[in-house]
């Protein structure tokens, strides 16, 4: 959602208010040595690598950064208090762990032995404002024509599917979406770490939980689901198809909740068909099953894709059966 600097972020800046933003207004002193990446306008991403370097993401890649002084110690105490502050918990015996901070910084975590050279740190900064379908317009996100389909494909309450790489701009596109739909319409997204940030006045989401200490408490994206069911939707999405969820958004989806949509990683548009095959498996669904279930569900897919340092709407489709029943991409 972060995926080029459409907006300037800088500690103090009167024209964009942020509750992410210390009492001074700058970002607070959690991050440490850190601190100045995550304060800096253009950055979208920060990498630390245990104590070995820091790499920095402006919108053009990752560069890695001179003049930071860090031991992994330092790294795993960093990662130890960002995850308590985002009411998680890590250890060696859950070394793996996703927190968001303040209002969308998402941090996540490994810690050795899982990472065998060091902790390793993963930043992902939101943007200030949230960003419209005309953002993108403006910075070159359209094809001529696509932003006319799109917004008839919301007008239209057309069921969609968000596909891409990492960082190629999924959430941001899901998010200006979802920003285009009508203002009576109630919007309920389920997400494993929140993420969308939507300018709607009756959008509302909800965000899986990992067990505590002594393993219970967890909430899970596939309860979450259909907890979100009961709270009478007219848009259900879920932030990112990543596993057996999949199985109750289909199922929602085709049973009369229109205009509904999520995220799901893939390197092409001819890729998605085995993605959620794979996705459908560990839900228990055949192949089979996993086709007639999302031909049914999903209107339109949008894949995008990041170029240089601009992401561009890169091609859109359908789907449909082939003559074995397995799920293919029509254009």
């Amino acid at each position: 959602m972060h995926d080029a600097p459409f907006v300037a972020r800088r500690p103090g800046a009167a024209a964009a208010p942020d509750a992410r933003l210390g009492a001074d207004g700058g970002y607070p002193d959690e991050f440490g040595q850190l601190a100045p990446f995550i304060a800096e306008a253009s950055v979208t991403d920060v990498f630390v690598n245990g104590g070995a370097s820091v790499w920095v993401d402006r919108g053009a890649g990752a560069v890695r950064q001179s003049g930071v002084e860090l031991d992994d110690r330092a790294v795993r105490e960093l990662a130890v208090r960002l995850m308590a502050l985002g009411g998680r918990h890590i250890d060696e015996t859950t070394p793996c762990v996703d927190a968001r901070l303040h209002d969308g910084i998402r941090v996540h975590a490994v810690l050795p032995p899982v990472s065998p050279r060091g902790t390793l740190l993963s930043i992902r900064l939101p943007r200030i404002r949230r960003i419209s379908l005309d953002d993108l317009e403006a910075a070159g996100f359209f094809a001529a024509g696509d932003l006319a389909a799109v917004r008839d494909l919301v007008a239209r309450r057309e069921n969609l599917l968000v596909t891409g790489a990492g960082g190629s701009g999924k959430t941001t596109l899901l998010s200006a979406l979802l920003s285009a739909a009508p203002e009576a319409e109630r919007i309920v997204a389920i997400e494993d770490v929140a993420e969308l940030r939507v300018d709607h006045p009756h959008f509302v989401s909800l965000e899986s939980r990992q067990a505590n200490l002594e393993g219970a408490g967890e909430i899970t994206l596939e309860r979450l689901v259909r907890e979100a069911l009961r709270m009478r939707p007219d848009r259900l999405v879920l932030g990112e198809c990543r596993g057996a969820e999949v199985r109750e958004l289909l199922a929602a989806l085709n049973t009369g909740h229109d205009g509904g949509a999520g995220t799901l990683h893939a390197n092409s548009l001819a890729d998605v068909p085995a993605r959620l095959e794979a996705l459908g498996a560990l839900a228990g669904m055949s192949a089979t099953a996993i086709a007639r279930q999302t031909a049914s569900a999903i209107g339109t897919v949008l894949h995008v894709e990041r170029r240089g340092a601009g992401r561009v709407l890169a091609q859109t489709g359908g789907f449909a059966l082939d003559k074995r029943g397995r799920l293919r991409v029509a254009s």
